[in-house]
């Protein structure tokens, strides 16, 4: 019986590690009991929130983790070094065959350290994606992680030829697909209706999501109310829905931003979350994974990044990279507006499937 150990920690995390966590199942139901494939699921605790933690679990069918390492908080450094002497004291008094871990998160990075300097073999889902932005701390979680690990399923062939230009061999790199789009697929039926929905008065294609976290675009007042402003005086009165991130909230309250149309609400859960994007006129954001989300579900979306590490969702898909300044914004908005957004297609093997392919070539190292 093969034994792995399965890293989350960030909200990303609990939608990749979730249906690789079912194809295991559903692997194990078709073997005989030697051919099963054990897997303990650590949880970090990079975050702690509920809504942006437990909510997942619950919401995705995703067991309770064996333990959760409770390093939530504290500065980059400080989380990091937590990470590193909890799960390293965790895989000492449980050794295991892999270490899987997923995304670019701090846990991504800090688990992938210990476990080589275990002689643990590691593999990354999600490998090879680069922004070549070093500013962004997900970058050198990524270059670090692929600089260490042993194994490297990825989602687009792109990922795979930037793997190939730092020297990884081709029979340790794996183009699988997107685990992300298998647990949408997966629960694109099962979306939810908010209470916002209702209390808004919603309607669908009438209505604009906003998501910011990154520094460069809500680390100052004066930037963040700049774009705000940009964002709901261009949206034609429409009502601007901004669910916040605990981190955006803290700074938002000395930005002053006030507008009609703006409406924030509490973090929501994944159904919930979908729900409002697949029936938003577009989403207008700065985080990578909900790009692909939106290229998926056919729904134009506003990057405000100056680079990223999805360019997939750009060249295929409905997302395009407005940038960090704020006059960006109002052409874009009426690019949208006058029916000239591009449609988008979805990339290769984003098809649902991707876990399934992860578990047999795991069954087979």
């Amino acid at each position: 019986m093969k034994k792995i150990t399965l890293i989350a920690g960030a909200r990303p995390n609990f939608m990749k590690i979730a249906p690789v966590i079912h194809a295991i199942q559903n692997f194990n139901g078709h073997q005989k009991e030697e051919h099963h494939i054990s897997f303990r699921l650590v949880h970090t605790g990079q975050h702690y929130d509920k809504v942006m933690s437990q909510t997942f679990f619950d919401e995705l069918n995703i067991p309770q983790p064996d333990v959760n390492l409770g390093c939530g908080g504290g500065s980059q450094a400080e989380q990091t070094a937590a990470i590193l002497t909890a799960f390293e004291r965790d895989l000492k008094e449980n050794p295991t065959d892999l270490v899987i871990v997923v995304g670019d998160v701090t846990s991504t990075m800090a688990c992938t350290l210990v476990a080589k300097k275990m002689n643990t073999p590691v593999a990354h889902i999600e490998a090879g994606i680069r922004s070549f932005d070093m500013t962004m701390p997900e970058e050198i979680n990524r270059i670090v992680t692929d600089s260490l690990a042993d194994y490297f399923f990825t989602t687009t062939t792109l990922a795979g030829d930037n793997l190939r230009k730092n020297g990884v061999p081709d029979d340790r790199i794996f183009f699988v697909g997107n685990v992300m789009i298998d647990t949408l697929m997966a629960n694109r039926q099962r979306f939810c209706q908010p209470p916002v929905w209702n209390d808004l008065n919603l309607k669908e294609k009438g209505y604009v999501v906003l998501t910011l976290h990154r520094p460069a675009n809500v680390d100052e007042a004066s930037h963040l109310k700049a774009l705000m402003s940009a964002i709901t005086d261009n949206v034609n009165g429409l009502p601007v829905v901004f669910p916040i991130h605990p981190r955006t909230a803290r700074i938002f309250k000395d930005a002053g931003v006030e507008a009609s149309n703006l409406h924030i609400i509490e973090p929501l859960g994944y159904l919930e979350f979908n729900y409002l994007v697949e029936r938003s006129l577009c989403v207008i954001t700065d985080s990578g994974g909900i790009t692909e989300e939106t290229t998926v579900m056919h729904v134009p979306c506003l990057t405000l990044r100056d680079n990223t590490e999805r360019p997939e969702t750009c060249t295929v898909g409905t997302n395009s990279l407005i940038g960090t300044n704020p006059a960006n914004l109002p052409p874009a908005l009426e690019r949208l507006f006058d029916g000239r957004w591009q449609k988008g297609d979805v990339p290769e093997l984003w098809d649902g499937k991707t876990s399934e392919r992860i578990v047999e070539i795991i069954d087979k190292l």
